[in-house]
C-alpha cells in the first residue's frame, strides 16, 4: 500500500478542505508514491516518536499537530522541530498532520470530547461560514434525471441528514446558435424555444471542480448554462467546538471531579462557581478562549477549553462555569480515534498507536 492510498482514507475522515485557513494540514514531509511498512498515530510527531516509528517499522506518521506550522528557513537541527523533520527526512519517514480539518468534521475532535464526556444531544458550537455553494443548470426534462443524479454523485444535495436534495422548476429556454455551433436541439441561426428544467442544489466549495466535471460530462447541450454562487448560509454540521447535555445535571464541583477523572486531568482552573447546575455542555478542545461568547450565547452551563488567559475568565461574566483542563488533556482521546478509524479502513495492516508522552506540560 503507498502512502497516497492512505493519504485518501485520512482525508475521508477529515478532508483538508474543513481546515482553518490558518492551518498546515495534509502531508508535512515525505513522497505520496512510497510504499508503507505501517502507520504510527500520534498527538505531536516530536523526535522521539520518529524514534519510535524507526523502532516500529513504521514509515508513516500521523499526528494531530502539525510539526511545521509556521514558516521555516533553516533546518539544522537546532530546535525541537528541525530535530524531528530532520530524523523524519533521514530515516525516509513521512509525516501527515490532521489538526483543525478534524476539529471542524462533526465526528471529530469535540465530537470525541462529547462522547467521552457522555453528553446528549450534541451540534456544533461555531458552524462554519462562506463554505456552501449553489448550483444552478438548466436541462430538457429527458436529461434532467441524469444531471441530477451524476450531481448528487458528485457530493451535491447533501443538506444534514438528507441527501439528494435538489429544487426543480419548469421554464422555457430560448438559443439560437451562430455559424460554429451544432445545437442537440434546434438548428444554426434560428432561434429555438424549448421546455427546460432549473435545477438548483447546494454544495460544500472545495467539491465545486468535481460538480462541474459531473454537470459538464452528463449534460447533453454543447454549451452548458450554469451559475454559482456562494451562500451566506452557516454549514451546520461542520464548525468549531460543539454543545450537548448530560441526561442529569450534577453540581459544579461533581462536575469538575468528573471532567478531572474522565479526560485524566491533573489540575483545572475554572472561574468562580455561581451555584447554577451543569447540565448543557459547551466543549472547544485545544484553545478555545475565543469561544467563551459562544458558548455563553448558546445557553451553556458549563464551558470546557484550555490555554486560557487570566483576564479571560472574567469573561465568563457569572454566566456560566468556565474550566480549562490543559490542552492535551482536551484532545487526548483524538489519536485512539484515528488508530480505531484506520483500523477499520485498512485491514492487515500495521496501524499502531503511539506509547509516546507528548504534553508539554508538567504538574508538580
Amino acid at each position: 500500500m503507498k502512502i497516497k492510498d492512505i493519504i485518501t482514507v485520512l482525508e475521508e475522515m477529515a478532508p483538508l478542505a474543513y481546515a482553518e485557513d490558518f492551518d498546515n494540514v495534509g502531508l508535512l514531509v515525505g513522497d505520496t508514491e512510497t510504499e508503507s511498512t505501517g502507520v504510527l498515530v500520534c498527538h505531536d510527531a516530536l523526535e522521539n516518536v520518529i524514534e519510535e516509528a524507526i523502532t516500529k517499522k513504521c514509515n508513516l506518521v500521523v499526528c494531530f499537530h502539525p510539526i511545521l506550522f509556521s514558516g521555516i528557513k533553516k533546518i539544522t537541527g537546532k530546535n525541537y522541530v528541525e530535530r524531528a523533520i530532520l530524523k523524519a527526512i533521514k530515516n525516509d519517514i513521512s509525516i501527515y498532520a490532521v489538526h483543525t480539518a478534524l476539529d471542524n468534521h462533526s465526528q471529530g475532535v469535540n465530537k470525541i470530547f462529547c462522547d467521552a464526556l457522555g453528553l446528549e444531544n450534541t451540534k456544533v458550537l461555531i458552524p462554519k461560514q462562506q463554505f456552501i455553494k449553489k448550483l444552478v443548470t438548466y436541462t430538457v426534462p429527458e436529461n434532467a434525471q441524469k444531471v441530477r443524479e451524476a450531481l448528487f454523485e458528485a457530493g451535491a444535495g447533501t443538506i444534514g441528514n438528507y441527501d439528494n436534495c435538489s429544487y426543480n422548476s419548469t421554464g422555457t429556454g430560448t438559443y439560437k446558435g451562430n455559424a460554429e455551433s451544432n445545437p442537440v436541439i434546434g438548428e444554426r441561426n434560428k432561434l429555438t424555444e424549448t421546455e427546460e428544467i432549473k435545477i438548483e442544489v447546494t454544495f460544500e466549495k472545495h467539491l465545486q471542480s468535481k460538480i462541474l466535471k459531473a454537470l459538464f460530462t452528463n449534460h447533453l447541450y454543447e454549451e452548458v448554462a450554469y451559475e454559482i454562487y456562494d451562500l451566506q448560509n452557516l454549514h451546520q454540521n461542520i464548525g468549531l467546538g460543539m454543545i450537548g447535555e448530560f441526561e442529569k445535571a450534577m453540581t459544579e464541583k461533581d462536575f469538575l471531579h468528573f471532567v478531572k477523572d474522565i479526560m485524566i486531568a491533573r489540575g483545572i482552573r475554572h472561574s468562580a462557581f455561581i451555584g447554577k447546575k451543569i447540565k448543557k455542555v459547551a466543549v472547544l478542545g485545544g484553545s478555545g478562549s475565543f469561544a467563551i461568547k459562544n458558548a455563553i450565547n448558546a445557553g451553556a452551563d458549563a464551558f470546557l477549553t484550555a490555554d486560557l488567559k487570566y483576564h479571560q475568565f472574567y469573561e465568563a461574566e457569572n454566566r456560566l462555569l468556565l474550566a480549562d483542563i490543559g490542552h492535551f488533556e482536551s484532545e487526548r482521546y483524538t489519536k485512539n480515534y484515528i488508530v480505531d478509524y484506520l483500523r477499520k479502513k485498512i485491514l492487515n495492516f500495521a496501524i499502531i498507536l503511539s506509547e509516546e508522552n507528548t504534553n508539554p506540560v508538567k504538574y508538580l
